[in-house]
């Protein structure tokens, strides 16, 4: 871990006092009056998703990527059947529909193939767009245990485990994860509408992927919020205040998502990765401690 005077460009002159005002909770300090600039943040959040590759496989923390080989096998063959069955259903339906169930209409076969590949590509774009929740949601036990386990390594503070806490932590988790796929949603609503104004529209993609990239980080920051004690409300303050840090861990992640046909697969290694980042750039923001070993721990 970077000591205070390595950290030190980082840090903006508003938020010098804050961080020396031991007395006072850091989170509450950061999230009232923190504002690191855009392109401060945004080196900050993608420094530390790089450290934190590192970072797991210098503490022997490799073995936590064998849960999302574990989810993406139930994910397969649980989501195959699930989708064929649905297929299947909906194709006899939509055919039906249009009057050619049963009957010996030339093109009746193609039409009905037609429609069973169109309805498993709408499950496929469905899954591309909430498949990172699912994610977040399924791997929600182990993001509270890596991020709780990364703080302790880089603070030497001990996080005794306790049941009544750990099932909170993930509680939290997926109480973030579901309000951040409303709001996500919501605002992709607004954003599909405002794409046909001039402007906007010419953007494409970028403010959909940014918005995007934003709620994931936010789940990211928040397990570190979660063990500050911090309030669903200060939660959302803090990640406000430090947007870019947001934007910046999600984004990879985002990426992730959008890789053809393997992207949810391979997002929970990425998840892995963006929930270790998110603790070191937060720790580094505000420590645990003020007191340092000045140990590099990448």
């Amino acid at each position: 871990m970077h000591d205070h005077d390595s950290r030190s460009h980082l840090i903006t002159s508003s938020e010098r006092p804050i961080l020396e005002k031991a007395s006072k909770p850091i989170f509450e300090m950061a999230s009232n009056n923190s504002r690191m600039v855009l392109a401060k943040q945004l080196e900050l959040g993608f420094r530390t998703y790089f450290e934190a590759v590192r970072f797991i496989f210098r503490h022997h923390l490799w073995w936590v990527f064998l849960f999302p080989v574990a989810m993406n096998i139930l994910l397969f063959l649980g989501g195959y059947a699930l989708i064929g069955s649905y297929t299947t259903g909906l194709q006899d339906w939509v055919t039906d529909k249009i009057g050619m169930n049963g009957t010996n209409f030339p093109f009746s076969e193609f039409i009905g193939a037609a429609v069973g590949i169109l309805i498993k590509v709408l499950f496929f774009l469905l899954f591309a767009v909430y498949g990172g929740y699912i994610v977040l949601i399924v791997l929600s036990p182990l993001f509270a245990y890596i991020s709780e386990r990364t703080e302790e390594i880089i603070s030497g503070k001990q996080y005794p485990f306790n049941v009544g806490q750990f099932m909170n932590d993930i509680v939290r988790g997926i109480w973030i994860a579901c309000r951040n796929l409303f709001l996500e949603t919501v605002w992709m609503l607004l954003l599909f509408i405002f794409a046909f104004f001039p402007v906007i529209g010419w953007l494409g993609g970028i403010p959909f992927f940014i918005l995007s990239a934003y709620f994931y980080g936010f789940s990211f920051m928040d397990y570190t919020s979660e063990r500050r004690k911090m309030k669903v409300a200060q939660s959302v303050e803090f990640v406000r205040a430090y947007k870019w840090l947001a934007i910046a861990n999600g984004s990879l992640f985002s990426l992730f998502l959008l890789i053809p046909f393997c992207g949810v697969f391979l997002s929970g290694f990425a998840a892995i990765v963006s929930v270790t980042a998110a603790t070191l750039a937060v720790n580094e923001i505000a420590p645990v401690s003020r007191q340092m070993s000045g140990k590099n721990y990448f």
